[in-house]
């Protein structure tokens, strides 16, 4: 089954005219995706990649009747207005690529997401796939008939080209992925490690599940006191990058503005924690895979 993409699910892509909105509808078009149509204000009626065209959400819902999925590529300005007609139309699942939204943008739309109950993956995420189901986003790229195959290990990353590397390294060892998630960089994440393994827990496709992690942030920590209450209990391999981190002040931006050493937030600290619950730790990305091979 894998989780969030289900069979003929009904996707709508906002911001579907621009370039990397027409790049990312045909990818997901040729990926078997069901995509019906997209959202771009003033370009209301008429059609690309053979899609219809409507000026807002609610216009879009109203004529094509229930959307599952929406995934966004508009400019950041425009990020808040566009994320903010998803949740207000009740679409389920958003998932938005944008990067450099102002921090109040998000927190405002994940606080309107979560009082609604919405999945808001991102933002600044590539996307999400279920091999042999189909793909949201960009996840993957070209590569993602050979990177991809159905099997039981569930991945989450924070980094977009770390969820295609650990999806590889699976697919090399003769395993297939449920489902992959780039839950995106940014210091606030709509979904978080958490709430993916909750719904990983529930899937009976998937046996194990591998996390690439990162020092900055918190998010580590959630996943410590599910595993304490036992609310997972799949095993869980994860890697936390960012060891060289120790050295530098406190308060250092590392590469995005997820990556931020704060104190009690170490690779080490999150380490120690995650092992004494019983998740597998691993000293290099290419670990992962071995630790999850004999629950698969």
């Amino acid at each position: 089954m894998g989780i969030l993409l289900k069979e003929n699910m009904r996707v709508l892509v906002q911001g579907i005219t621009g370039k990397e909105g027409q790049k990312a509808t045909q990818a997901m078009i040729d990926y078997g995706t069901n995509v019906v149509g997209g959202v771009r204000p003033g370009k209301g009626g008429e059609e690309i990649l053979g899609l219809p065209v409507f000026n807002t959400v609610a216009e879009a819902k109203e004529a094509l009747g229930q959307i599952d999925i929406t995934t966004i590529y508009v400019p950041p300005f425009a990020a808040k207005q566009a994320i903010m007609e998803a949740i207000d139309a009740g679409i389920p699942i958003i998932n938005t690529i944008i990067e450099r939204i102002p921090i109040q943008d998000t927190a405002y739309f994940l606080a309107a997401a979560k009082e609604k109950g919405i999945q808001l993956i991102g933002p600044s995420s590539l996307g999400f796939i279920t091999p042999g189901v189909g793909r949201i986003g960009v996840v993957g790229g070209q590569q993602v008939e050979d990177i991809f195959t159905p099997g039981s290990v569930g991945i989450i990353s924070r980094s977009g080209g770390m969820t295609n590397e650990l999806s590889w390294q699976v697919r090399k060892a003769g395993l297939g992925q449920s489902t992959a998630v780039h839950v995106g960089g940014d210091l606030l994440m709509g979904t978080t490690y958490a709430d993916l393994l909750a719904l990983f827990e529930k899937d009976e496709q998937t046996k194990a599940v591998i996390i690439f992690g990162e020092h900055g942030g918190s998010y580590e920590f959630d996943i410590v006191e599910m595993m304490n209450k036992k609310l997972f209990t799949k095993p869980l391999a994860i890697y936390i990058g960012g060891k060289f981190a120790n050295v530098l002040p406190e308060g250092m931006n590392i590469g995005h503005a997820g990556a931020i050493v704060s104190r009690g937030q170490s690779a080490e600290e999150k380490e120690k924690a995650l092992q004494d619950v019983g998740a597998l730790i691993a000293n290099t990305y290419d670990e992962l895979v071995e630790l999850v091979t004999p629950f698969v």
